[in-house]
């Protein structure tokens, strides 16, 4: 391990030592406290850099702004990221981010954190239950309603995929204001959105049709890279490249290359490269289906309202799967070939 390394273990450490106890001498508002029309600013805390995981948090912003219909949300992250990820939603007037790397950016990742009290708010939201640097946050800021994060696991099993990142917050943040009093519709949970506009869309279908070169037939797009564990084989993707070639001849099948512009078909399929995450999301909006492992891309192509099928191997399913939009997520451990193709044949057929 090196050292920043070990440095960064012993901060998590320190932090989460710090902050298992955060919460509990907070007093719960009273029953009937809460008026959801007087609620006009909102802060919403989620200090990860992770496009996924940015990605992960647009379900509780659209959550909050349809609960406070006359609020503004003020977003704490880490790194860029969240720029573009938010860049249309007219609510989110603020973004605080912690710098990507704290230890080259010492003095700004504390003064950061130390500007969350130099605002006063009237709702904050911890979005993650596992971030210790989160509730520490929302320790930190000054407002009447806090929610920290805690889950009560015995009141969320009866709701459908409460173990979801995206899902809990919401389910956390109606327990909350049930609580308070406040009759809420009962909705489904809303679905990962960075709310592409319809000029981003046209933008995105004629990049698409300069790739395919012939518009005449739909098209499949595959996304081979991940991080860690989670990226599958050379091997792998080959043997599927070959089968989606074989069972889809009425459509174009191309790849979306990562940033370190890497294919595991060897550059086989016509392909396109990006850095722009909204012309990314447009892009995959105008396929049929976008296919790739557990990754933030796959969370884009989620979030750009593409139907999604997502491979997982090592992570959580219901942790981190796509849901919604005909979106299907597959545990590669436990399922075949004929499997993945059938899915991908049910969500193109359907």
């Amino acid at each position: 391990m090196s050292f920043k390394s070990q440095i960064n273990q012993i901060r998590r450490t320190v932090i989460w030592s710090l902050a298992k106890s955060v919460g509990g001498s907070y007093k719960e508002p009273e029953y009937g406290s809460c008026d959801v029309t007087k609620i006009k600013k909102v802060l919403i805390i989620r200090p990860n850099h992770r496009l996924g995981n940015q990605l992960l948090l647009t379900p509780l912003v659209q959550e909050v702004i349809d609960v406070f219909p006359y609020c503004e949300v003020d977003l704490f992250v880490k790194g860029g990221v969240a720029h573009p990820v938010f860049e249309n939603y007219k609510e989110v007037v603020d973004i605080i981010k912690l710098p990507k790397k704290p230890w080259s950016h010492l003095f700004k990742y504390i003064s950061c954190w130390f500007s969350i009290r130099k605002k006063a708010y009237d709702f904050v939201i911890n979005g993650d239950r596992t971030s210790s640097s989160g509730r520490l946050l929302t320790q930190l800021a000054k407002a009447e309603f806090k929610i920290f994060g805690d889950v009560d696991e015995a009141r969320f099993k009866g709701m459908k995929d409460y173990q979801h990142m995206s899902i809990y917050p919401v389910y956390n943040l109606r327990l909350y204001l049930k609580n308070l009093g406040v009759d809420l519709e009962n909705k489904e949970v809303p679905r990962l959105d960075i709310k592409l506009s319809e000029e981003e869309l046209k933008k995105g279908k004629e990049v698409l049709n300069d790739v395919v070169g012939d518009n005449s037939k739909k098209t499949i797009c595959i996304y081979t890279n991940a991080t860690g564990d989670k990226c599958y084989s050379e091997t792998w993707w080959n043997t599927l490249y070959s089968r989606l070639l074989k069972e889809y001849p009425n459509y174009h099948i191309i790849e979306m290359l990562p940033i370190e512009n890497i294919s595991k078909i060897n550059f086989k399929a016509p392909n396109f490269y990006s850095k722009d995450l909204r012309e990314m999301g447009a892009i995959i909006k105008n396929t049929s289906i976008f296919i790739a492992a557990d990754n933030g891309v796959m969370h884009l192509a989620s979030a750009s309202l593409a139907p999604t099928l997502g491979f997982f191997s090592v992570t959580n399913l219901e942790m981190y799967k796509p849901y919604g939009n005909k979106n299907l997520a597959l545990d590669t451990n436990k399922t075949s070939m004929d499997d993945w193709i059938g899915a991908i044949s049910n969500i193109l057929n359907e």
